[in-house]
């Protein structure tokens, strides 16, 4: 019995640290070009909504290959035989990697088309490398859900607490930011907005400024119940904490400064 187990816990070690060894080789040589997870729901806006234009993504997503892998009509292999498709898996992503072919693609047609023509990656990954990648993509989901457990917090209501405290003594509105760490257009407002002195001091004049990454965890005074899953948004609050408006996307700075001054009244 102790055999048996030991031969488990081995067996499950060498799988994991496959999945580790796969993920830094995807962070080291596919990152570049293909963005780490993204929910589903925002894929689905960007492109069946937003023709691109909210998340302008050149390749898939991390979890989308894995859909495509191992969910997808096209996916590959059969996941009742893992050892098969293992195999299925790591054959296809040699092929493909090595000589790209759209027409061999396994991605939605209707968003192949928003990418870019990818460019052979022939000697950069030797066979080892193949076999951790593929062990990464299949192993993918239930990591996941484990990274998730770990990320998923909700939002203190102690943090809530002060901040309404502040909003009241201050007589402040409160204005949240929903951000995160893939969104590309919450990195360029940051930069070309939101740090500009004349936005901060609008800002700091009339609002409670309160930064939220969904990364991280959920929305404060209940704003996941109204919330679009669209990153960047900015919620307008009372200062007693009550929801009045939302705005979702990107701003330049003429049309933040607007939205700014026209909830003070």
């Amino acid at each position: 019995m102790i055999k048996i187990l030991c031969l488990t816990l081995f067996f499950i070690f060498n799988l994991f640290a496959d999945f580790k060894e796969g993920e830094i080789i995807f962070k080291n040589k596919c990152s570049s070009c293909h963005k780490d997870y993204i929910s589903m729901n925002t894929l689905k806006e960007n492109f069946f909504e937003k023709n691109n234009k909210l998340l302008n993504l050149k390749a898939p997503t991390v979890n989308m290959l894995v859909y495509a892998i191992m969910d997808s009509p096209k996916k590959i292999g059969d996941s009742n035989d893992i050892e098969i498709q293992e195999m299925e898996i790591e054959n296809y992503l040699k092929s493909y990697l090595e000589t790209p072919d759209r027409f061999n693609s396994i991605c939605d047609e209707h968003i192949l088309s928003f990418y870019e023509t990818k460019p052979s990656m022939k000697g950069e990954l030797n066979e080892e490398d193949y076999k951790n990648l593929t062990n990464y993509f299949m192993l993918y989901k239930d990591n996941l859900t484990i990274s998730n457990k770990e990320i998923e917090k909700t939002f203190s209501s102690t943090n809530e607490k002060e901040i309404l405290e502040k909003a009241k003594k201050e007589n402040k509105k409160i204005i949240v930011y929903a951000t995160s760490k893939s969104c590309f257009f919450c990195k360029r407002m940051d930069r070309d907005v939101l740090n500009l002195d004349e936005v901060k001091k609008e800002m700091n004049k009339n609002y409670i400024f309160v930064k939220n990454d969904m990364d991280e965890s959920t929305l404060p005074f209940g704003l996941q119940k109204v919330y679009k899953k669209i990153t960047p948004t900015f919620f307008i609050l009372s200062k007693e904490g009550t929801y009045i408006k939302q705005y979702p996307g990107a701003w330049i700075k003429s049309d933040f400064l607007q939205i700014l001054k026209e909830n003070v009244k």
